[in-house]
């Protein structure tokens, strides 16, 4: 039986991969993000946070951008781009259970600050501890 894109089960939660329903592409929620969403910084990455209505595709929907101003050249800005993306798609797995747990929705933006590209290694640092943060602020008292 083949599954459409809104079909999402348990066991696909635990796949590796950043699919499309679990990008931030919605203009307005990205422009509510930027007005009212709630942000915190782990150098060097600014993360932009918000809940969201209840979507039943993805618990997550991440935009990640970096700043043409620092980093003038395209090839630059994707290569930030994918270590974010797949740091972001190997460890993203305990956020997921934790907020399918609690029926809860957000919409994350990951803003890449620095002015120098780092290694997937301290990337992959950062991102577990920015997914951390996003349990403990999510975190939902019975």
């Amino acid at each position: 039986m083949l599954k459409t894109n809104n079909q999402m089960e348990a066991s696909d939660l635990h796949r590796s991969t950043f699919s499309k329903a679990e990008r931030l592409s919605s203009k307005k929620i990205i422009a509510s993000l930027f007005e009212a969403g709630q942000s915190f910084l782990i150098a060097p990455l600014r993360v932009i946070h918000q809940r969201t209505v209840s979507n039943s595709t993805c618990p997550v929907q991440v935009a990640i951008t970096v700043s043409k101003k620092k980093f003038p050249k395209a090839v630059d800005r994707n290569r930030i781009k994918r270590l974010i993306r797949e740091a972001y798609r190997i460890n993203k797995h305990e956020l997921y259970k934790h907020l399918t747990g609690n029926n809860i929705s957000i919409a994350v933006i990951i803003i890449y600050t620095s002015h120098s590209i780092t290694t997937f290694n301290a990337m992959e640092n950062k991102i577990k501890l920015v997914l951390m943060r996003l349990m403990q602020e999510y975190d939902v008292v019975a």
